[in-house]
């Protein structure tokens, strides 16, 4: 897996680079928020761990313009700032997670592996019936007709639509697509697959997402629903 690293102190980037090499991911190192834009605009990555205060282009800076250019690679933003208003600043720019310096490396690869689990593992496009999903420009849709979805529905349909016929539990969505710091239920799926029903399904008279009562939710191809 390719991480794109943007950090421009030195000791953090080799830290990180060494680090996460270990782990077994291909790493490039950009030091200014230029250059570490431009890697991302023209090379495919995994995911990005990008930091906020870099030379040139600062880091928010760098997250608007990427998703200005349809660039929805997981950004992982490290700050060395603590408040919410910076935390939200991050979020609002497009960023999916972030990490106040100093971190917990341990905590940095699970976040890690928690915004690829999410959106970035799956290359290609992934097809049920019509019903198909760009999981690298994060796109859906059934047919010539592209269909708007959250980040976190595209997360929950994505778990689906990586094994059609499986069933997937409540528990095994919300590992796949909630963080460590989610503190609710499994109940809160419901919600999703409710949503995505009415976005994904009711528009085209279709039932694509099956309920199996006790176990969980599948996603099949039964074609157009007829009363």
């Amino acid at each position: 897996m390719n991480i794109l690293v943007v950090e421009d102190d030195p000791e953090v980037g080799a830290a990180l680079r060494r680090g996460l090499e270990a782990e077994g991911y291909t790493v490039e190192l950009a030091t200014d928020g230029l250059t570490g834009l431009q890697l991302a605009q023209r090379r495919p990555y995994h995911a990005i761990i990008l930091d906020v205060l870099l030379p040139g282009v600062h880091g928010y800076r760098v997250c608007a313009e990427l998703r200005a250019a349809g660039v929805h690679t997981p950004v992982l933003m490290l700050t060395a700032k603590d408040g919410e208003h910076d935390q939200a600043e991050g979020l609002d720019t497009g960023a999916d997670d972030y990490l106040t310096k100093p971190f917990s490396y341990v905590v940095l690869c699970a976040r890690l592996r928690a915004l690829i689990r999410r959106g970035g593992t799956t290359t290609g496009t992934l097809r049920c019936g019509d019903l198909w999903l760009d999981a690298v420009a994060r796109r859906c849709g059934r047919g010539d007709t592209e269909i708007a979805l959250t980040a976190r529905e595209f997360a929950v349909l994505t778990c689906l639509a990586q094994a059609p016929g499986t069933v997937m539990s409540k528990t095994d969505i919300l590992d796949e697509v909630w963080d460590m710091a989610y503190d609710g239920g499994p109940s809160i799926v419901e919600v999703y697959i409710s949503t995505l029903r009415r976005k994904i399904d009711a528009p085209f008279g279709r039932r694509s997402i099956e309920t199996v009562r006790g176990a969980g939710y599948r996603l099949v191809d039964n074609g157009p629903h007829r009363a």
